[in-house]
């Protein structure tokens, strides 16, 4: 009886062990069709998209699909990198950097590098990226336009053909978008040449012409408590306050040792560069009407240009004055103030031999008569710890000063 029992158990477990579940054949094809971006509705792929923002990767995209290329054009957050400047004097083959050029004797002209016409092929979005220099030393950019003139070997399109790459202006690669709402254009430098351990940062406000300035600058950084702070030059000992022994005065060194030339300089050239890139902003300013905001900045984090939606319209209704010296935004008479340390201490450690702040505006604007306003206005203007330092400077003694138009 037991040995029936088992055989019987024994040929039941036997049949149990060979049965199996098996899914459900899926087609080949059904499979491979399935795409699991077609599940993202457009506000969210769109979110995406603004959040990527660099106009290369938006241009990749729109070889994706054509749901992805009729997407992107209504993306409102780009940002363009510019690859790299060439100068018009010199089309064919881009120089090494001159030094010794003055602030306006040579104007470049910004391209995007390595980019075809938008949206067209990926290979031209993947092409080999052509290098070429910098901006010189102290040379204001000249980019950002299409026009044929501007440099040799461009056409109307604004495309320049060198060497067997095809470069476009950024305006030409924007043209597509139809709905730029934020804009941030970044060169691949700054202007301005300075020397190894200065430190230079300005930040202009423009509408149809300048209205607001603000440059901070220093003779050196030094990011340790080391006692070359102390040595040689006219800078001194370091004060965070004016106290008694520095009074807040200006030393006599300041004049006799070229400081205060170095700091004219630096204002013109600031100036000059700010003006420069204004300019050559007004055909994307005029070509894209739903504008918010414009940032024209370098990836040194020398110079930003910002413009706001109301500067935006403003330089739509009122053309900006060209100054008849070259292609830039002609500059108004000034009002200058300006705050200097020999010796500035930040929080961080970071020491500012010969620091300076200078906050320009434009004559005809009214004055800021409260302190606290402007130095929360000054001090905004820059990232940290720079943003510190302004706060610093600006405590301490003001110097008024003017500047004629130019």
């Amino acid at each position: 009886m037991s040995s029936a029992v088992r055989a019987d158990l024994s040929s039941s477990s036997a049949s149990y062990t060979s049965t199996r579940v098996h899914p459900e054949p899926v087609m080949a094809a059904e499979h491979h069709a399935v795409d699991h971006f077609d599940r993202l509705p457009d506000p969210l792929l769109l979110l995406v998209f603004n959040k990527v923002a660099d106009v290369k990767a938006l241009g990749r995209f729109c070889v994706v699909s054509r749901r992805f290329h009729s997407m992107v054009p209504q993306v409102d957050n780009v940002l363009v990198r510019v690859d790299c400047v060439i100068s018009d004097d010199d089309s064919s083959s881009p120089s090494s950097p001159d030094k010794s050029r003055s602030p306006i004797s040579s104007l470049f002209k910004a391209v995007f590098s390595s980019i075809g016409k938008p949206f067209q092929a990926l290979g031209q979005f993947l092409g080999p990226k052509r290098s070429a220099s910098l901006a010189s030393a102290s040379s204001v950019l000249h980019g950002l336009s299409s026009s044929a003139s501007l440099a040799a070997g461009t056409d109307k399109d604004g495309q320049l053909d060198q060497g067997g790459v095809t470069h476009h202006s950024p305006i030409q690669v924007l043209k597509n978008f139809n709905e730029i709402r934020f804009l941030r254009i970044e060169l691949p430098s700054g202007e301005l040449g300075i020397d190894d351990g200065v430190l230079l940062r300005w930040r202009a406000d423009f509408g149809s012409t300048l209205d607001s300035c603000v440059i901070l600058g220093a003779s050196s950084v030094i990011h340790s408590n080391s006692s070359s702070v102390f040595e040689d030059g006219f800078e001194g000992s370091c004060s965070n306050n004016n106290t008694a022994d520095d009074n807040g005065n200006l030393p006599e060194s300041f004049y006799s040792n070229g400081g205060l030339k170095l700091r004219v300089v630096w204002t013109i050239s600031s100036l000059i560069a700010a003006s420069a890139r204004h300019y050559l902003l007004q055909p994307i300013i005029l070509e894209h009407r739903t504008l918010d905001s414009l940032v024209l900045t370098d990836a040194d984090g020398q110079g930003m240009l910002c413009m706001n939606r109301d500067q935006l319209d403003e330089l739509r209704d009122k053309p900006l004055s060209a100054s008849s010296a070259s292609k830039r935004t002609l500059v108004p008479a000034l009002n200058m103030r300006l705050w200097y340390a020999p010796c500035l201490e930040l929080p961080n450690g970071m020491v500012l031999k010969g620091a300076t702040l200078v906050a320009i505006r434009p004559s005809e604007h009214p004055a800021v008569k409260n302190e606290m306003s402007e130095g929360s206005c000054v001090s905004s203007a820059f990232e940290e710890p720079y943003g510190t330092a302004a706060k610093m400077l600006v405590k301490r003694r003001t110097y008024c000063l003017e500047m004629n138009s130019f």
